[in-house]
């Protein structure tokens, strides 16, 4: 009987034991499954920062490819992203890790939202500052055409009041002439009577011309077409539309102008012996050497 009693206990000590093992699968089982669902939960929301800081790396990306110049911030806070990516990549995913990343991952949101701002105005105020530029550029070009325009319409004006303001004939008579003993001067029309040749011009009125000393250039060329008398030269030097000239003349006929008519002579002396017959031809030039008449005479 005692042995039969022993028996029954054995056999609820291991009825206990089996439960108590079969619970402990259980629980082993359920804990198992549980850290399995919280290993997957965690990688989860690992997944999810990566996923943000991908978005926000992009975001940089944009901005920095739109930009004409590579703004440093931008490029220091996209390498930063990057930076953090690896790390998430490769840490152990755990609750207080992806806590952490967590609140990183809204602070550089922030930064983001600041950045990319400060950018935009940026970029804003280079284009219209660029506008500026070119508004102050076609404004330059614009001043520079009315310059140009102006100073041809000075060196116009200037041209019209140079031509305006030259001296010119109102009246040209040249003619032989012989010496009386009494000092009055006759016409003769002989080669051997001649005493000397006289040249009278008139200078004409003009109000624009500036006053003062002024000299003219008279030639007068033999019937060989020798120049007769002093047999100088007068040279204009080349400007930038003309070309150089120069005249041998054969006196320089001074006077003092008021901007009145004023009526000069001059005379050319034979060359010792008497005048040769034939055409003799007279040209008046000014100081710029600008024919201002001419004339013809014979000695017979």
């Amino acid at each position: 009987m005692t042995e039969t009693k022993s028996n029954n206990s054995l056999k609820v000590i291991a009825g206990l034991l089996g439960v108590a093992f079969v619970g402990l699968l259980i629980y082993t089982i359920t804990l198992y499954g549980d850290k399995q669902e919280t290993t997957k939960k965690l990688n989860r929301e690992k997944d999810l920062v990566i996923e943000d800081l991908n978005n926000l790396k992009s975001d940089y990306d944009r901005a920095i490819s739109d930009s004409e110049a590579a703004n440093a911030e931008l490029v220091e806070a996209r390498n930063k992203i990057a930076t953090y990516i690896d790390s998430v990549k490769t840490m152990r995913a755990d609750i207080d890790a992806l806590s952490r990343y967590r609140r990183q991952v809204r602070q550089l949101t922030k930064e983001r939202e600041y950045l990319l701002a400060q950018n935009d105005s940026l970029r804003t105020s280079n284009t219209l500052l660029a506008m500026e530029i070119d508004s102050t550029k076609v404004a330059l070009e614009e001043q520079s055409m009315f310059t140009d325009s102006l100073l041809v319409q000075n060196t116009q004006l200037a041209k019209v009041v140079e031509s305006g303001s030259a001296l010119g004939l109102s009246k040209f008579t040249v003619e032989a002439v012989k010496e009386r003993s009494s000092g009055k001067l006759v016409t003769v029309t002989n080669n051997r009577r001649a005493d000397k040749i006289r040249i009278c011009y008139t200078v004409a009125s003009n109000r624009i011309a500036k006053p003062g000393a002024k000299q003219f250039y008279i030639q007068v060329s033999d019937p060989s077409g020798t120049i007769m008398g002093e047999r100088a030269v007068a040279a204009k030097e080349a400007t930038d539309e003309a070309e150089a000239v120069s005249i041998t003349y054969s006196k320089a006929s001074s006077f003092y102008y008021e901007n009145s008519v004023l009526d000069v002579c001059d005379f050319i002396n034979k060359p010792g012996s008497d005048f040769p017959e034939g055409n003799y031809t007279v040209v008046v030039y000014d100081q710029n050497l600008n024919e201002l008449g001419s004339a013809q005479f014979e000695l017979k």
